[in-house]
Parts: structure tokens; C-alpha cells; sequence
């Protein structure tokens, strides 16, 4: 028996609409994101702040999924980036997130910002492309959903808990920069001071949704013109 799939919502058409609308809507076509890191207990995840330091802001992320197939109570959760670009307009809303510290992240992005497509959970871990915010927080409808992976039966329709996120598919990567390469940078980095020695990826690596300072991701992404180390 082939396993089942969640659903995913269509994928938007412009900005205005929503990729993963509710009701029925959300019946046409299969959804298989999943969050990369097992959520954290809620009463230790309402005690973290958004930012990494007080007062901080950022514009750039860095966004986590698994790009193999692996089944969870029936459902393959995997999604890659291959299947955002297979997607209408390239488009998709990031749901299923149920980490309070990420979904904080995903409330402070805008429109227009761009995050780094982390594939997780696979055999060679790392950054596989570029992906755009096109539209800002609302309602995660799949906390709803009593037969979805991402049900939360705490959260209330007149006050849900969980928001997520559309993004779209801007571009891969010139080539793949994997986890290890970017361990040996931040291991350099913490002696001497350089753009990643304080890459949330190495200090909150559990977190699914990741903030990254200007400084982090251009020293990333200059990476792809760049030999692997």
C-alpha cells in the first residue's frame, strides 16, 4: 500500500493569494513538507526571544527541509527543493512548523527577503538554493487539521498559535555548499573571528528556521564561486 500524503494547497499565482489556502482548497495537490528538528518542550520554547541578541534584526534566513523520502505515520514528509521548483509559479507555503523560536522567525520575515533552502535529515546535509518571502506570517491552517501531522489541539481558531510563511524558488545554488564545509568555517571562524562564528546553524542547530546576519549569508553564498574545503 503506497503511503499516504498530507495535503498541500495550491500553489499561489501572485503575491495576493495565499499558496496553501484553507478548506477545500487545500485538497488539490499532495503536501510533503516537514520540519527538519523535532519541536522543543512548549514551556522551554516560550521563554526564548526571537533574535539571537537583544534588539537585533535580521533580513536574511536560512529555512530547513528534507529532500529524501521518509515516512511518518503513513506520510512521506520529504520536500526539496526540486520540489518547490516543480511547484505552480515555483511557490509554497512553509507549514508544520512547531517550534516556537522558529515560528517567531517566520513573523519577522517580509516580503522580498531571501533565505538560504537547507536540505536536512539526508545523507549530505547542506545549502541547495535561494529562496524569496513572498508573503509575510498568517494562520498555519494544518494546526487544524485533526487528521494532519502538524494537529495541535491546544490551538484555538479565535487564537492559533502557529504561522507560516509563502516562499518561492529564485535560483540553486552555483554548486552545493554542504554542512561540512560550513562546520570547518565556523570552527575557523570562532578562532578568529569570522563571519560564522556565531551561525545560529552551530549554536541552535535544532531550530528548523534559522536568522542570519548580512555578514553570514554573503560569506555563504560568496562560497559557491569558491573551491569546497
Amino acid at each position: 500500500m503506497a503511503p499516504k500524503q498530507t495535503p498541500r494547497g495550491a500553489a499561489k499565482t501572485n503575491t495576493e493569494s495565499e499558496a496553501c489556502p484553507e478548506g477545500d482548497a487545500v485538497q488539490m495537490e499532495p503536501r510533503k513538507r516537514k520540519r527538519a528538528a523535532p519541536a522543543e518542550k512548549p514551556q522551554d520554547q516560550k521563554k526564548q526571544k526571537s533574535g539571537r541578541s537583544s534588539g537585533t534584526t535580521f533580513s536574511h534566513w536560512l529555512m530547513k527541509s528534507e529532500p529524501e523520502s521518509r515516512i511518518e505515520n503513513g506520510v512521506d514528509v520529504k520536500f526539496g527543493i526540486e520540489d518547490l521548483k516543480a511547484l505552480p509559479n515555483q511557490t509554497s507555503c512553509w507549514d508544520g512548523v512547531r517550534n516556537y523560536q522558529a515560528r517567531n522567525f517566520m513573523r519577522d520575515m517580509k516580503v522580498g527577503q531571501q533565505a538560504f533552502f537547507y536540505h536536512s535529515n539526508c545523507k549530505e546535509p547542506g545549502i541547495a538554493g535561494i529562496i524569496k518571502i513572498v508573503k509575510e506570517a498568517y494562520v498555519d491552517h494544518t494546526q487544524f487539521d485533526k487528521k494532519g501531522l502538524y494537529y495541535d489541539p491546544s490551538s484555538k481558531p479565535e487564537n492559533p498559535k502557529w504561522s507560516m510563511v509563502d516562499v518561492k524558488f529564485e535560483r540553486m545554488t552555483k554548486r552545493f555548499i554542504p554542512l561540512a564545509e560550513l562546520k570547518k568555517y565556523h570552527l575557523q571562524h570562532k578562532s578568529n573571528g569570522g563571519p560564522l562564528s556565531n551561525m545560529a546553524q552551530f549554536t541552535r542547530a535544532r531550530l528548523s528556521v534559522q536568522p542570519l546576519t548580512a555578514e553570514e549569508f554573503d560569506f555563504v553564498l560568496s562560497l559557491e564561486d569558491t573551491d569546497a574545503i
